[in-house]
């Protein structure tokens, strides 16, 4: 299925469901304020026919043409003989009234009107459509203007309220994202919602069956190699008394091979004992402390002189002035150790291995160059696999692929 941000539909859902809420409710209010208008509207002409039944009797016709009427009204009152003893000026009026309200279209122009019969007179009160729709549509409008501006408001209330539930489980993403490959220690649960609550045990519960899993193949594997290093003792041991033992005093070339092989052997024992040791060591938990970068390289330098001598290789050391770095000071020698072990080891007779450390600001650059074929482009990601060893490992027997790992 595809992949979706629960965030952003429960925002989607959430906000569509405002939306239309409001519109429903601006709606509502619009129709329920037109009717209301309407009826307002009612009232007010009602008003205006009652009060001029109060109003002046009038014995003879007249017409009112100072333009003092309002405008959106047509004012007609006949006598008790039906003459017409008064009019209004503006346009053209209904001839006959209608008692109550009634509707009538006059020259294109619909009117709303209201009539009322004393004994003495007809009053007659028309009001121009057109203009009570306008002014009641204005009204409409006011009507819908506090769900305008509230549904924003709310959308924007909801969005925060939203966005501060989801932040447990967006925190608790940040976390595994952080995390090193091998740091599997529990994440915490507390303050995260119930619904989020048990999916964070359920990987607890894995990270602890793997933690289990990965303890105990280390733990296999630095066992083995502790109780391999007695008997690979005792036969380099055997393995040199019979060279010494050799006629003439020179071993044999399966005797040199199986003494080649024996070291190759412990070599690959003390490095296993490593690599367990060091993946065993908590993520984040090294013993970081001021290290003399430059004493470290030139203590490692020196312990490889004897490999380099034996192959004709010249070590060479720019190492100016004492570097300190904060770092783990055995990761560090192993890391050197190795590096330049496999710079002797490609290099050919007669090459050369420099060792070089340079700072620049805060940074500091450790470098450890040789002459050899160097790692093709493509078994760059996979030099640093354990046992892998590249097309030029034939180069040099005694390897086993653990140095770069």
């Amino acid at each position: 299925m595809p992949t979706h941000s629960l965030r952003r539909r429960l925002l989607g859902s959430v906000m569509v469901v405002i939306l239309l809420a409001a519109l429903f409710q601006a709606y509502s209010a619009y129709r329920g304020a037109l009717q209301q208008a309407d009826e307002m509207f009612d009232y007010h002409l009602q008003q205006m026919a009652y009060s001029l039944k109060a109003g002046p009797s009038w014995t003879a016709p007249q017409w009112q043409a100072d333009g003092t009427e309002e405008a959106d009204y047509l004012i007609q009152i006949w006598g008790a003989n039906g003459v017409q003893l008064f009019q209004s000026a503006r346009g053209v009026a209904p001839p006959r009234a209608v008692l109550g309200f009634s509707d009538a279209t006059l020259s294109g122009s619909r009117y709303r009107i209201y009539s009322l019969q004393t004994p003495f007179q007809t009053i007659q009160v028309a009001q121009d459509m057109t203009a009570r729709e306008t002014r009641a549509r204005a009204l409409a409008v006011r009507a819908m203007l506090p769900m305008a501006l509230v549904a924003p408001l709310l959308m924007l209330t909801l969005w925060w309220v939203i966005r501060r539930s989801l932040a447990p489980v967006e925190r608790i993403r940040q976390q595994v994202a952080r995390r090193e490959l091998d740091d599997l220690s529990l994440l915490p649960d507390d303050g995260l919602p119930a619904e989020v609550q048990p999916l964070v045990r359920e990987l607890n519960l894995l990270f602890d069956r793997l933690k289990t899993s990965a303890d105990a193949q280390r733990s296999f594997v630095a066992n083995a190699a502790h109780e391999l290093r007695s008997p690979l003792t005792a036969l380099k041991v055997q393995g040199q008394a019979l060279a010494r033992a050799a006629p003439g005093g020179e071993p044999s070339h399966e005797v040199v091979r199986l003494n080649l092989g024996i070291d190759r052997a412990i070599r690959m024992m003390n490095q296993l004992l490593v690599l367990a040791r060091h993946e065993g060591a908590p993520a984040g938990q090294q013993a970081m402390a001021s290290v003399n970068l430059s004493a470290l390289a030139t203590m490692a330098a020196s312990d490889a002189s004897q490999q380099a001598l034996q192959r004709s290789i010249e070590l060479v050391q720019h190492i100016d002035q004492p570097v300190w770095v904060e770092g783990d000071e055995d990761a560090l020698q192993i890391l050197l150790r190795n590096l330049l072990d496999n710079a002797v080891k490609y290099s050919p007779r007669g090459g050369t291995v420099r060792v070089s450390i340079e700072q620049d600001g805060r940074r500091t650059l450790l470098a450890v160059e040789d002459s050899g074929p160097g790692i093709p482009a493509e078994d760059h990601g996979k030099v640093v696999a354990r046992f892998y060893r590249g097309a030029d490992a034939s180069v040099s027997a005694d390897g086993s692929g653990l140095g770069l790992a």
